[in-house]
């Protein structure tokens, strides 16, 4: 009656499962390529063997080497969000807000900005590559300002409060540039602090 039987879709679950687990390993290796050896050293082989896979099958997830990074991190920044929204599932007041700031700062000082750094200079000169991140850019800078606005309990609707979210968010941003060549924990902590209580004095 040229069904599927159930045995032939039984077979097919596995290798689906394979196939997303596959695709996951490849872009988690795409990002830690990325962040530890740039745009330069992360060639679609490098990530491939990273990965424990050949190079046929990333290429059959990612045809080519600019879906594969976009693709990567993108997913991590999704992951990132998860987890930062996952550290205060019950959400937090005001007394809360220094580790809102630091769970927001650690957005930007971890693998996942290093990953983006190193893919927005490789977009500066690369046509192909540029309006894709342009725009991943973008959607990710909105998600971090909605979360940091919620979390933080800010009244956007108050003069000054989204332009007062946004520079500590750009603040976060120097802050995992200056993490980049030197362990800046020690500086970052004061900062942190600092910033708590300015937000809490901007947003009341």
């Amino acid at each position: 009656m040229g069904g599927v039987s159930t045995a032939d879709r039984a077979g097919r679950v596995p290798k689906q499962d394979r196939s997303r687990a596959t695709r996951q390993r490849l872009l988690e290796a795409a990002v830690a390529c990325l962040a530890a050896h740039g745009w330069a050293g992360s060639t679609v082989s490098v990530v491939a063997e990273r990965a424990g896979v050949s190079r046929g099958a990333s290429q059959h997830h990612f045809p080519t080497r600019e879906d594969l990074f976009t693709a990567a991190v993108e997913y991590v920044a999704e992951e990132r969000t998860n987890a930062l929204r996952a550290l205060f599932p019950d959400g937090v007041g005001a007394h809360d807000r220094r580790a809102v700031v630091a769970a927001l700062v650690d957005l930007y000082t971890g693998p996942l900005f290093r990953a983006a750094l190193h893919l927005w200079v490789a977009a500066s000169d690369e046509e192909q590559l540029r309006p894709r991140v342009t725009e991943l850019e973008l959607r990710v800078g909105r998600d971090s300002h909605r979360i940091a606005v919620e979390l933080l309990g800010a009244d956007e609707s108050r003069p000054g409060v989204r332009e007062t979210v946004q520079g500590f968010l750009d603040m976060a941003r120097g802050l995992g540039l200056a993490n980049l060549l030197t362990d800046d924990t020690a500086r970052r902590e004061r900062v942190v602090a600092q910033w708590a209580n300015l937000l809490d004095d901007a947003l009341g």
